[in-house]
């Protein structure tokens, strides 16, 4: 329904209406529902633009649906809209809010409210949960006290408008993220047949073909003082941290990226997350973390160009700190302060490309002087030897993990999606998978590094995508166990590989255990093993499954879960054995 300039919407449903198509004509084209009663205007007006053009998604777990929101916007760079009654229901988005914060992940979450009369006087399901999100997200909006109906037209799309802006930030003083619009209805609540037969006969489409351009941070970005400092005839180094941009930026930011390296000569320092390796024209370095463990002539970096969030890498993060040159900072679209370590001498929050095309065209011309390609090739040299190393040393065909990551590297079809759960499965892609497989988009969620809303998450990517891979340890797959709901409404295709190593493996990375053992019950403590049979989960949710005993099982069973819209492949290993092992390589690493 379109309503025209100074009319009133009609009641409850005519104001929701309005709302959600103000938010689809800004771009908005995935909506998550929750079931409620207060938020029944929101549900139907929901309904009613299902036919045009957006996609409804439904759920029972208020959590859940927020990391499928969650997902949705990190793949799309396009918030997803999640609508939620009022009480309780509103702090189970709390997680998801907290990931999209630290992430830079657009996110609209719409809760339904009590009116003002019925706060703070004992009135049921009545809370103060316009505080819940506070302090996590850019903005957050309040309709009228009395309720989004009592709103002129106008009054309501700008209140679109205004989220939709917070949501995506402006890359100059906010980043994209979480928007919190608390939502009063007045009663009654639910619509008539009759009212509906008229809503649905007023609705109109809304165009969505414009959402990219539409949703696009607008400038100006502020200019980089003396273009960072870099001098781009002397040695130095790139440090690439997890790619957090928008997807429509991808493109421009990799060949910056080449041109740099093409001009410089400096080594690339990629991380598992930066979505840079195996991408042709770029000489990287992927196994720092275990070349870096201790110290290493001519791995200098008197000047360093660290682009993004840094890397977890505790041995990246000390190299950096014995280096005592300049280090600049480039953000996409992320002004905030990304620099835990206290380095850098300039941050910039325009983009790699931005940045490189503000140099003077002559300093750009040209290659790399004698000596930085003398110092690149120690780094690669080095690279080259552990390469080399480590496929001498994950060899056989049992289901150790790092080998499992060097291994899945290689197995996985060129440019197939992957989302790699926190813990010990994005350390492991990190340090061991193989470099020179075929390049591919990779999804992490290192913001808050939970292991919250992973299948839901995935989920949201594979919808987005089309098609994903999860690769997740059991605790963080059992943790969103719900995410398997979504199995019914899921387009994308979804291929999940477990890893169940009898509960949190990360652990036995850490110095936790004692000696002698019987001093701390570690696996209560710690570990927490749960004895689930994840294949009978997922069976239940209509998910097929199946048990991978050894690797060449693997590259056979990969084929069979890919083809079926989702399905789980499961790998039994040793996280203790697994945890010697990594120790094992990082002490005799070449």
């Amino acid at each position: 329904m379109r309503l025209a300039p100074g009319s009133q919407p009609d009641g409850n449903p005519g104001a929701a209406l309005l709302l959600l198509q103000a938010l689809q004509r800004g771009g908005v084209r995935h909506l998550v529902l929750c079931p409620g009663s207060r938020s029944a205007p929101l549900a139907v007006a929901a309904a009613l633009l299902e036919p045009r053009g957006v996609r409804l998604f439904t759920a029972v777990d208020e959590r859940s649906a927020a990391f499928l929101a969650l997902g949705l916007g990190r793949a799309s760079g396009i918030p997803a809209a999640v609508i939620t009654t009022s009480g309780s229901a509103v702090a189970n988005l709390l997680p998801a809010a907290v990931e999209a914060d630290h992430g830079a992940i657009p996110l609209l979450l719409l809760t339904a409210d009590r009116p003002q009369r019925l706060k703070g006087c004992g009135a049921n399901q009545s809370v103060n949960q316009e505080q819940f999100l506070a302090a996590s997200v850019r903005w957050l909006g309040q309709a009228a006290a009395e309720g989004l109906a009592s709103m002129a037209p106008a009054a309501i799309e700008d209140l679109a408008q205004r989220a939709l802006a917070a949501s995506l930030g402006d890359g100059v003083r906010l980043p994209p993220g979480a928007v919190h619009l608390n939502l009063p209805f007045e009663e009654p609540l639910h619509a008539t047949g009759a009212e509906l037969q008229v809503l649905r006969s007023q609705a109109t489409a809304t165009a969505t073909a414009t959402a990219a351009a539409a949703m696009a941070p607008e400038g100006p970005f502020l200019a980089p003082p003396d273009l960072g400092g870099l001098d781009p005839d002397r040695p130095g180094v790139v440090v690439a941290g997890p790619w957090r941009g928008r997807p429509d930026a991808w493109r421009a930011h990799a060949e910056a990226l080449r041109r740099w390296q093409r001009r410089t000569g400096w080594p690339v320092l990629a991380d598992g997350l930066s979505g840079l390796r195996g991408l042709e024209g770029l000489r990287l370095v992927a196994g720092y973390d275990l070349l870096l463990d201790r110290p290493r002539r001519g791995f200098d970096g008197d000047q360093v160009l660290r682009l993004g969030p840094l890397p977890a890498s505790r041995r990246l993060q000390q190299w950096l700190q014995r280096q005592g040159g300049r280090q600049l900072l480039i953000t996409e679209a992320d002004p905030r302060p990304l620099d835990p370590l206290g380095l850098v001498q300039g941050q910039w929050s325009g983009g790699l490309a931005a940045w490189l095309e503000q140099w003077p065209a002559q300093r750009l011309q040209g290659g790399a002087s004698p000596e930085a390609l003398r110092q690149a090739e120690t780094w690669h040299e080095a690279e080259a030897r552990l390469q080399r190393w480590l496929d001498s040393q994950l060899g056989g065909d049992s289901l150790q993990e790092p080998l499992l990551a060097r291994q899945l590297s290689r197995l996985l079809p060129p440019g197939l999606p992957l989302m790699l759960a926190n813990s010990s499965p994005v350390r492991d892609w990190e340090s061991f998978a193989d470099p020179a497989a075929p390049a591919r988009p990779i999804f992490g969620f290192r913001g808050a590094s939970g292991i919250d809303g992973t299948l839901s998450i995935a989920c949201g990517l594979a919808e987005a995508l089309g098609q994903l891979v999860l690769l997740t340890g059991d605790l963080a797959l059992l943790h969103d166990s719900n995410g398997w709901l979504w199995q019914r409404q899921l387009r994308g295709r979804l291929t999940v590989v477990l890893i169940d190593n009898g509960g949190g493996g990360i652990f036995e990375q850490l110095p936790i255990r004692t000696d002698p053992p019987q001093a701390m019950d570690f696996d209560r403590l710690f570990a927490m093993p749960q004895a689930v049979d994840q294949r009978a989960l997922a069976a239940l949710h209509g998910v097929p499954g199946r048990r991978v005993e050894c690797l060449a099982e693997l590259a056979e069973a990969l084929p069979w879960a890919l083809a079926h819209p989702l399905a789980l492949l499961e790998l039994r290993t040793d996280r203790r054995q697994d945890a010697d092992l990594r120790r094992r390589l990082r002490t005799m690493a070449p």
